[in-house]
C-alpha cells in the first residue's frame, strides 16, 4: 500500500514549484497509487481565520504517514508550515524536506535557496531544543 503524503509549503510563493512535485503522480496509474492527497484549497480556508486553518490542516494530516516539506526561499518563516511540521512530528509521520528553489516556476524562473531553520520542533530527553535540521533529512 502506498504511503499517503501531506505536502507542506509556502502557498503564495511556491505553489507553482510545489505543483511540479505534487503532480509527479501522473507517472502512476492514479493519484491513489502515488499516495498523494490534493490539498489546494488553501486560499479559501485562509480567509476563514486561524481556527479554520488549524482545523483544516489537522484534517488534511488525517490518514497520512509522511510529510514532505517543500522548502523554498521563504518557507522557514511561514507560521503554518511550522505548525504542519510540529503536528506531523507529534502524530508520528515520517518528515523530510525537499529544497525546491531550483525547480522552475511556470515562467521558467528558479529562486534562491531557503533556510532550514523552522524554530524549535521539540525537546530531546535532556531538555535540549531540537530543530528541523536535527530531526529530519533534507534533499535537494
Amino acid at each position: 500500500m502506498a504511503r499517503r503524503v501531506f505536502f507542506s509549503f509556502h502557498y503564495e510563493r511556491d505553489n507553482q514549484r510545489a505543483s511540479v512535485v505534487r503532480n509527479s503522480w501522473v507517472t502512476k496509474p492514479n493519484r491513489e497509487d502515488a499516495g498523494f492527497i490534493d490539498a489546494a484549497t488553501w486560499e479559501k480556508i485562509e480567509k476563514q481565520g486561524e481556527v479554520a486553518i488549524t482545523r483544516w490542516i489537522d484534517k488534511q494530516l488525517e490518514g497520512t504517514s509522511v510529510t514532505a516539506v517543500l522548502i523554498g526561499t521563504e518557507t522557514s518563516s511561514r507560521k503554518w508550515v511550522r505548525y504542519e511540521i510540529i503536528k506531523s512530528y507529534e502524530r508520528g509521520n515520517g518528515v523530510f524536506g525537499i529544497t525546491i528553489h531550483r525547480i522552475k516556476d511556470f515562467g521558467g524562473h528558479t529562486d534562491t535557496a531557503g533556510d532550514l531553520f523552522f524554530g524549535e520542533i521539540s525537546k530531546n530527553s535532556r531538555g535540549e531544543s531540537q530543530y528541523f535540521y536535527h530531526l529530519f533529512p533534507t534533499y535537494d
